[in-house]
């Protein structure tokens, strides 16, 4: 018998800037990921004017803009239980400062929920997916200016009602802790603007600051608009090891990880944790928190912990700071196997960060990222045999299994992403996660047919099952 309760929700996820498209039709506005070119080092260090020879992946992306209804049936066929999805900040607001919203993006997301509650799918909505409109970087400085408080209020405040009914799980900021690696996809900050590391690190804690009153105003926007909303974080959560038993690289490690932690302690206890106090100290910060923020982020507290795991990470002492940028991802770790991208394949460290976070928080968890990104071969005969993907999907629902027995509360599932979609790190289309193929290529030709893999069928016997019966064997034979 399944351990999963009946209700779970065994879903998929995407974001709107890695798979709509359609960058400027129906009156959206830029945001910081329409300018990030295709290449490793996209996420580095990008201009924030756009370059007419790059090519800019996300202009076109799958075209789930326009295709969504096609896609939509795949997931529904798959079996899918819930889609999770980001609104683009700047398709309903273009600038990001309007006082009055674009309706045209409103109604495509009407029309898009709509599409997915007639299949059956329940919408999971991310309301900033790394989607922070350009102008806000631009005129504003991005998160390190409160008056960003007030746009995403008014932001949030009109999707909620506008959405009310529709959408019962929301998270606001995707990645928060991604601030201090990714600052202009997390935070919309550009580092190259300060002269200093004094002055990046004060631009940084003050729009993690901005960033934790946005979101617990949108939790009690949302709370008003419906009571039974439901309102999460969402941080990424892979979880560091220290590479020796060196003390050393055992606090270091530790260290790195309660800066992730950091975020989330903030927006599901409602106040700053102690050890803050020396980072503020240490910095020599200068932070802009009133009484009336400290008010609203002990109210606005998160209802449950979303938070994406793709791999572990092995960290030296004195070793640069690991994120996705330039492809850091720590030492090898001699026991684990590697994607073709150097990511480490390890289960049971899902496992570890279940437990970790539930005896941490013992609030309610929603895996909403988790996947690997394949080079996948076409057959002659169109077949996709795709068995390192689903042995992954298989090692990390038994993980998420165990994790359950030994007392989490997991909301639900969503690979990342059922479909193929342009990847955030590098631009890449050929970097696949889905078990739907996109016709597409890292260059942008591709006729954007889709097609399934063997994957999609295993999905859907996993999903059928409750996460009962994970043998894939029979999708991979050769002769059939």
């Amino acid at each position: 018998m399944s351990v999963f309760p009946k209700e779970f929700l065994w879903g998929g996820a995407i974001a709107a800037n890695q798979a709509e498209g359609a960058y400027l039709e129906g009156g959206k506005g830029l945001s910081v990921a329409d300018i990030l070119p295709v290449g490793e080092k996209r996420i580095g260090n990008v201009s924030l004017n756009m370059d007419a020879s790059a090519f800019y992946p996300s202009h076109d992306a799958i075209d789930f803009y326009h295709r969504y209804p096609e896609d939509i049936a795949l997931f529904a066929e798959m079996g899918l239980k819930c889609l999770r999805t980001s609104i683009a900040w700047s398709r309903i607001f273009p600038n990001g400062d309007e006082r009055e919203p674009n309706e045209a993006g409103l109604q495509f997301y009407d029309d898009l929920f709509d599409a997915l509650l007639a299949k059956g799918i329940e919408p999971v909505v991310t309301l900033a997916h790394f989607e922070t409109p350009l102008h806000l970087v631009k005129t504003y400085g991005g998160w390190q200016n409160r008056a960003l408080i007030d746009f995403f209020d008014r932001y949030t405040k009109v999707v909620f009602e506008r959405f009310k009914g529709k959408v019962r799980y929301w998270m606001t900021f995707n990645e928060i802790n991604h601030t201090h690696t990714i600052p202009l996809l997390a935070a919309g900050i550009d580092v190259f603007a300060f002269d200093n590391e004094a002055e990046k690190l004060q631009a940084l804690y003050q729009a993690s600051h901005n960033m934790f009153v946005a979101s617990a105003k949108a939790v009690l926007n949302g709370k008003r608009t419906d009571p039974s909303n439901q309102i999460g974080c969402m941080l990424s959560l892979s979880p560091i090891y220290p590479a020796t038993c060196n003390p050393q690289d055992v606090f270091e490690s530790y260290q790195l990880r309660r800066r992730s932690l950091f975020y989330s302690d903030v927006q599901l206890r409602g106040a700053y944790p102690e050890y803050f106090g020396r980072i503020v100290k240490d910095n020599q910060l200068s932070l802009d928190i009133t009484d009336e923020d400290l008010a609203l982020i002990k109210a606005g507290v998160c209802d449950y912990l979303g938070f994406s795991f793709y791999r572990s990470s092995l960290h030296e002492a004195g070793m640069k700071i690991l994120g996705n940028t330039g492809g850091l991802l720590g030492k090898k770790n001699p026991y684990l196997k590697e994607t073709a991208w150097g990511w480490p394949i390890d289960p049971l460290a899902l496992r570890y960060v279940c437990s970790e976070l539930t005896d941490r928080y013992q609030k309610p968890l929603f895996i909403v990222e988790n996947g690997i990104g394949l080079k996948d071969i076409v057959q002659a005969d169109g077949r996709i045999i795709d068995q390192e993907r689903m042995a992954y999907l298989k090692d990390h629902v038994e993980a998420m299994a165990e994790s359950i027995k030994d007392g989490a509360t997991i909301i639900g599932y969503t690979w990342w992403g059922p479909i193929d979609i342009v990847s955030a790190g590098t631009g890449e289309m050929e970097k696949r996660y889905g078990f739907i193929y996109v016709d597409k290529q890292n260059d942008g030709s591709g006729d954007l047919s889709r097609h399934k893999k063997a994957s999609f069928d295993y999905y859907q016997q996993v999903i059928e099952s409750n996460g009962d019966d994970l043998n894939y064997q029979r999708y991979i034979k050769e002769d059939e």
